[in-house]
């Protein structure tokens, strides 16, 4: 992200999508428009985000933020958007936690109207570390804090993945359960696969990312543990914060039933990447933010639930994070900005930090 430009997140006309959710805005809201439409410079590269204020004399909420199904004309991360499953999982989590998540207002699963299902919720105020710059550069809100500050704010970061997981009643949540046979990790990691070979079909193929999924099946828990609504992209990245406090978690695209260190090493590791990136560069990073034994041991005093594995739940987070970079990275060749290198490992910005896991020698006291 900081090596290289950032790649298109979008092929649509802005103005165009602001047209057409107005009209759609006066079927659920009689005299309803939709004023002041922007695309957030941060917009991820999956679904896409609009941000709008509602006119209307009795408006529901004033600011909304709408997230609409990514165009499958800019070339996808993912294979499938599921935008009714976010919307009921950011509903199901309102309504059963004290998680904070934005009040979710509309869905619209027809593609007619803005040309992908899509979802409206109230926009929350606050400031988020940001991937671009990463937070960890100098200049960041968080990287200028204190080290008491952020203290707070891992504190803060790690009880929402604790009341998460403690919270939400299993029945409630078997929507999520991915499909085929076996333990919820085994149809998370199956899952993984599917991605993978959808990512590199008819492309240059991982030899990295092969040999981290051959030294998974080694590693593999006796007893994966049972599953929970897991976040699944679970990093501070993805957390609205009010001055270190959270007040909205956002991006539940990637929620499942999993075990609880399916998250847990994912804000980990990605904390992990973004500070190697930063030293990468010649800078000092937050090396003392988001350590995995810190995480761990409050983990386990908010839940009493001691996290197992956590080699194998470390080497699953960069395994997965390096599936996404290189689908982001072809979609980068795709649009020609860029070239597949002889070495398609390369793509992957954390390669070597990768092959130092699948081969047992990394020893990164930060993750």
């Amino acid at each position: 992200m900081a090596t290289a430009p950032r790649p298109r997140t979008t092929t649509r006309d802005p103005e165009e999508l602001a047209r057409r959710l107005t009209a759609w805005l006066g079927t659920r809201l009689p005299g309803a428009r939709a004023a002041g439409v922007t695309v957030p410079a941060s917009n991820g590269m999956s679904s896409e985000t609009l941000l709008f204020d509602l006119d209307h004399p009795r408006p529901p909420v004033r600011s909304c933020a709408l997230r609409l199904a990514a165009d499958p004309a800019a070339y996808t991360v993912f294979p499938e958007y599921d935008m009714a499953r976010q919307y009921r999982t950011l509903r199901l989590v309102a309504e059963r936690t004290d998680v904070p998540v934005p009040r979710v207002l509309w869905l619209e699963e027809d593609p007619g109207p803005l040309g992908a299902p899509f979802f409206i919720m109230e926009r929350v105020t606050g400031r988020v570390p940001p991937d671009v710059m990463p937070y960890t550069y100098e200049g960041s809100w968080l990287h200028a804090a204190s080290d008491a500050e952020r203290e707070r704010l891992e504190a803060a970061s790690v009880g929402l993945l604790a009341r998460l997981h403690d919270q939400v009643p299993l029945p409630d949540a078997e929507f999520l359960a991915l499909p085929g046979e076996g333990d919820a990790l085994r149809r998370h990691v199956r899952a993984q696969r599917a991605y993978y070979a959808w990512v590199v079909d008819g492309l240059p193929r991982s030899p990295l990312i092969e040999a981290a999924f051959d030294r998974l099946e080694q590693l593999w828990p006796r007893e994966p543990g049972a599953p929970v609504l897991s976040w699944g992209d679970a990093r501070i990245g993805n957390v609205v914060y009010d001055g270190f406090e959270p007040v909205a978690v956002l991006d539940w695209e990637m929620a499942a039933l999993a075990p609880r260190e399916v998250d847990l090493g994912w804000m980990v590791f990605l904390h992990r990447f973004f500070h190697d990136l930063t030293v990468g560069s010649g800078r000092p990073g937050l090396p003392g933010l988001l350590r995995r034994d810190r995480v761990e041991a409050r983990y386990a005093r908010l839940t009493g639930y001691t996290p197992r594995d956590m080699d194998f739940f470390l080497l699953y987070a960069a395994l997965r994070h390096a599936i996404v970079m290189l689908r982001v990275a072809y979609r980068q060749v795709h649009f020609k900005e860029s070239a597949v290198p002889a070495d398609p490992d390369r793509l992957i910005l954390h390669h070597d930090t990768l092959r130092a896991m699948v081969q047992g020698s990394d020893r990164e006291a930060v993750g």
